[in-house]
């Protein structure tokens, strides 16, 4: 699809209660590969966000009430419509946030996988009824939808962060507020066009754009009629979050930063672990909470799967997004594109080795390609901070227990990936790594299937699967007295 297809579909405004409602006020879309202003979208304000916040509660009860059938033929529509536009969620997604257009495609399904997964799981929202075994009472117990939601999204899946979160607020019967990053708003709006043409009524999603997502959050967050806050995005700011729902003691959902530790093992297919950290490192540019941050390598093997890794990294093709043939598209903004540089500078004013990349090419957009440090120190910054991007430090060592300490010396927790083709010494690491998912063998492991989240500082609660819909519902309890 072309970027004038793109633009000519494109709904503006901020979507509240079902209207498209026009701004005074604009900010611009950047395209990263380009440097070039997309389109510019309305710039929310408080009273915007207490307008979507009015409509959200207004259709509150009246959602709640609706059959589940109901509610899950509307994500079905919705799954089905995001699927027959996929050229224009991928596009909008290559052209906003940079990631190549394969890989676009590929959220898009994933993306679309949240709303068939949870117009399935709709249906399937169980209470009990038991005897209580001394009183004799009876107990039941029933799930209610938690209320309104306030959602806060990331710009690295602009598409598949927005489903994992509204789908199943939909599903359990929950109205919502979602406010997307600032710099990939684009591929939200079109989401929202999707649910108003799948037939979900007004205001049960709303959605407000911003440059400020502190002034439009505190007061949503500060009203007692939010009973919901789910959030995706640094730890840092996911603490000052907590502190604000901590006034009204909101139900909470907290996807936060990760710093993933990626082990080989003695015992290794190195085929298979190249390849795996390849997946690890590089999707979405390594602009991931999953991304394989720090690569811990046992000594015996280390000079071979360096090398390998190398030679894979450097053979992939560098550039716009929407080009045939590339793999690794632009960073998402300036600002990315010069903190991971000063991280990857740090580690070789620290004695670290540049196997390959490690510079930016010549032109307009933000790329850094893609690079191998060997030798990494581990008190170097890209071990202890979330890099982000394209760059893969590796160190080595010598026991499973040295593996294990290393890679449990953080305070994130989100993701870790292992290769071991020796089940004992898989299953020995794996059982003692703190963190909330482990990849064994796989570098991708992220479905809507399966509970995703961390320990730690990485969050709190898990999206997907079936734990994902029990966080939008709260379990009421009847005694009864025969």
């Amino acid at each position: 699809m072309s970027v004038d297809a793109l633009l000519a579909a494109l709904p503006h405004g901020q979507f509240i209660g079902g209207e498209w409602r026009p701004s005074e006020a604009t900010f611009e879309v950047m395209n990263p590969a380009t440097e070039e202003v997309i389109d510019r979208v309305a710039d929310g304000t408080p009273d915007d966000a207490l307008a979507a916040l009015d409509a959200a509660c207004e259709a509150a009860e009246a959602w709640a009430a609706t059959k589940p059938r109901d509610r899950a033929e509307v994500l079905r529509r919705t799954f089905e419509l995001v699927t027959e536009r996929r050229d224009l969620f991928a596009t909008c997604m290559t052209v906003e946030m940079g990631k190549p257009l394969p890989e676009a495609y590929g959220e898009v399904t994933y993306g679309a996988e949240f709303l068939r997964w949870f117009s399935e799981e709709a249906v399937r929202i169980e209470g009990r009824f038991s005897v209580a075994p001394v009183s004799g009472q009876r107990i039941l117990t029933m799930k209610q939808p938690v209320g309104p939601v306030y959602a806060i999204t990331p710009w690295n899946f602009p598409l598949a962060m927005a489903t994992r979160k509204l789908a199943p607020a939909i599903a359990a019967g929950c109205t919502a507020v979602i406010k997307p990053a600032h710099e990939t708003p684009l591929t939200t709006l079109l989401f929202m066009q999707a649910l108003q043409d799948a037939g979900l009524p007004a205001g049960v999603v709303n959605c407000v754009t911003s440059t400020s997502s502190a002034a439009v959050s505190e007061p949503i967050i500060a009203d007692p009629r939010l009973r919901k806050l789910t959030f995706t995005g640094s730890t840092a700011v996911g603490r000052v979050l907590l502190r604000q729902a901590a006034d009204h003691v909101l139900k909470t959902s907290m996807e936060l930063g990760g710093n993933a530790p990626l082990l080989v093992l003695p015992s290794a297919d190195l085929d298979k672990a190249v390849q795996g950290a390849l997946d690890a490192k590089m999707r979405n540019i390594g602009e991931a909470c999953t991304a394989a941050n720090r690569l811990y390598v046992h000594a015996s093997v280390a000079a071979d799967f360096s090398a390998r890794l190398a030679e894979k990294m450097a053979a992939m093709p560098v550039g716009n997004g929407l080009d045939e043939g590339v793999r690794v598209g632009p960073l998402v903004s300036a600002k990315q594109l010069d903190t991971v540089t000063d991280l990857l500078q740090d580690a070789v004013d620290r004695g670290a080795r540049v196997a390959t990349g490690g510079s930016r090419p010549e032109g307009p957009g933000y790329f850094l390609q893609p690079t191998v440090l060997t030798d990494v120190p581990t008190d170097a910054r890209v071990f202890r901070e979330e890099i982000f991007g394209p760059v893969a430090p590796i160190a080595t060592f010598s026991t499973l227990d040295e593996a294990i300490a290393l890679a449990n010396n953080t305070e994130f927790g989100l993701m870790a990936y292992v290769f071991a083709e020796n089940l004992g010494e898989a299953l020995y690491v794996v059982e003692r790594l703190e963190s909330g998912m482990v990849g064994l063998n796989s570098g991708v492991i992220s479905d809507p299937a399966a509970p995703f989240g961390g320990v730690k500082q990485s969050g709190l609660g898990r999206e997907g699967s079936h734990e994902g819909l029990e966080e939008y519902l709260e379990t009421k309890y009847v005694g009864i007295k025969l």
